[in-house]
């Protein structure tokens, strides 16, 4: 799967994020940058982008993914 795949499932979750999408190797990151991660746990915000990956993780589509979940204050 191609990382622009990657990045349309994730915005059509995170519509106003910011979403950058990195493949090296077939290992996938995943970068979100959005305001509702404020005062949400890093479990949880990392729950939230996993959330509409699940489908092609679980078909075996994508199998590494490292997920970086921050607000716009974290990412500096």
């Amino acid at each position: 799967m191609e990382a622009s795949n990657v990045r349309e499932l994730v915005m059509a979750a995170f519509p106003q994020a910011q979403v950058e999408v990195d493949l090296s190797g077939g290992h996938y990151t995943v970068t979100v940058i959005d305001l509702s991660f404020e005062g949400v746990r890093p479990v949880a915000r990392q729950q939230k982008v996993y959330a509409p990956l699940a489908d092609v993780i679980a078909q075996g589509t994508i199998h590494a993914v490292n997920i970086r979940a921050l607000t716009p204050a974290e990412a500096g």
